[in-house]
């Protein structure tokens, strides 16, 4: 069962590593990020999304990663032949932001990079020593000074009747990362996997914020915290006519940050981009 946290109680930092322990996600409430500044950001986008001008920014390559629009259909889940039906921005600290787009979007950005940090620490300082003095360096420190914690923008367009059999509006999968924060989505859809194989609704309350563990955690840690398996399904009846919106925030540690005795976190990044069809072999 995934977790409420109340962000203010003496109890979340053990609540919080708790539940990303034992299913991968958190949801937390009361914390410091302003609703308004949420609610802002995805109007703006929306208006994005909604323009033609979304196509003056095609997503360009750059040594710390790609920014810029994704096209309807350009990703797939790992293993997936089925692209999922979505578009998408890549938002970085040091990329520039498309026209119409305010600094509402930096100031998010940092919040949520902010309480990203004091997240990590909270795992940290909860993890059983053993497993703790396995990390090449203390979690805080792995993103410290990173250029590749991307901010996505993600637009689900309404479902047409004429969508191709199967393909669901993000496909189960893993996140890459080291951690991810997820405000509340406008619209249900998010669901995650447990243990025995059953799927779950997270809720889609305005006022929370999702935390999930990703594959960069899991190995770091041994397979301590486990990479947990989500999903966005399509939605029926008069739902399936609405779009959704969706912005995580995926944290990256620096590059040469070593994971595994076979991989840093910059290998590991470029072998997953690559199965899921945003980098080409090189």
């Amino acid at each position: 069962m995934v977790l409420q946290v109340d962000f203010t109680s003496d109890e979340a930092p053990e609540r919080l590593a708790q539940s990303i322990r034992e299913t991968g996600f958190a949801v937390i409430t009361e914390h410091p990020i302003p609703w308004e500044l949420v609610a802002s950001t995805y109007e703006e986008w929306a208006s994005f999304f909604a323009s033609e001008v979304k196509h003056a920014y095609p997503f360009q390559e750059a040594v710390e990663g790609q920014w810029g629009y994704f096209p309807f259909r350009s990703e797939n889940a790992k293993d997936s032949g089925l692209k999922d039906l979505k578009e998408f921005y890549h938002v970085y600290k040091w990329a520039p932001l498309p026209a119409g787009v305010s600094e509402n979007t930096r100031a998010l950005h940092s919040e949520l990079e902010r309480l990203a940090g004091t997240i990590l620490g909270w795992i940290e300082d909860n993890t059983p020593p053993g497993i703790r003095t396995g990390f090449s360096e203390p979690l805080r420190e792995m993103i410290e000074g990173s250029q590749r914690t991307l901010f996505r923008i993600l637009h689900y367009p309404p479902i047409v009747e004429d969508a191709e059999p199967g393909a669901v509006r993000s496909a189960a999968h893993e996140d890459i990362n080291l951690l991810t924060l997820l405000p509340a989505g406008t619209a249900p859809g998010l669901q995650v996997l447990d243990t025995s194989g059953s799927w779950h609704e997270v809720a889609c309350d305005p006022a929370a914020i999702i935390v999930n563990a990703g594959d960069m955690l899991q190995m770091a840690s041994g397979g301590f915290y486990r990479s947990t398996t989500h999903r966005v399904v399509n939605p029926v009846g008069d739902a399936s006519r609405e779009p959704r919106y969706s912005m995580p925030l995926f944290l990256h540690p620096r590059p040469e940050v070593r994971l595994s005795s076979s991989h840093t976190a910059g290998t590991y990044l470029d072998e997953r981009l690559r199965e899921i069809g945003l980098k080409t072999a090189d």
